[in-house]
């Protein structure tokens, strides 16, 4: 990755993507997302090609180009079934954006579920309703219990019209980082 990133981000050198094998900067945040890949695959059972990692939304509202990164879309079956996203602080913070990534990410269907998690505590919702079906690290569905979620929660089908666009809005709302903007626009 050629770009600068912020000084305010403490940057240890780089890493290499424990999915992928990308290079990516090395800071605290990006450890614990690894290491949410590594969970996901050693300890929840998936293979790593049923984990897509940072897939992106972006969008454009009043001159603010956003671009919203999804840490991780989950697959079972050849099928997405939830997305999560990882960031430290608050999880009640952090359901909106999860929520609105899941319905608009994939354009064939909504996904039917969000995880958000500050490495410490996480929450799984049904994207459809923004209902909160369990909590506690132990919420993150193994490869088993995604079986049974998606005979639970089937794919609901892809928001149109002004449904998709508000959204579309939650994201840019709370994804755009002030004090990060010209780092996400790519300008460092």
């Amino acid at each position: 990755m050629n770009r600068k990133i912020p000084d305010h981000h403490l940057v240890y050198g780089t890493l290499k993507d424990y999915l992928t094998g990308e290079e990516l900067p090395d800071t605290d945040d990006e450890r614990l997302r690894q290491e949410m890949a590594r969970m996901m695959v050693e300890e929840k059972g998936f293979a790593k090609e049923d984990l897509e990692p940072r897939l992106t939304v972006e969008t454009l509202f009043n001159h603010i180009f956003v671009r919203s990164i999804i840490d991780l879309t989950v697959s079972c079956n050849g099928q997405r079934l939830f997305v999560l996203r990882y960031g430290p602080g608050s999880l009640v913070t952090r359901e909106k954006p999860a929520l609105a990534a899941a319905r608009v990410l994939d354009s064939a269907c909504c996904i039917p579920l969000a995880v958000v998690t500050n490495s410490r505590d996480a929450e799984l919702l049904e994207s459809r309703t923004g209902k909160v079906l369990a909590t506690g690290l132990e919420a993150i569905p193994d490869r088993a219990r995604a079986e049974e979620l998606m005979r639970e929660y089937p794919a609901p089908p892809p928001l149109t019209g002004v449904v998709r666009e508000r959204n579309l809005r939650v994201l840019n709302a709370f994804d755009l980082e002030a004090c990060c903007r010209a780092y996400s626009l790519g300008l460092f």
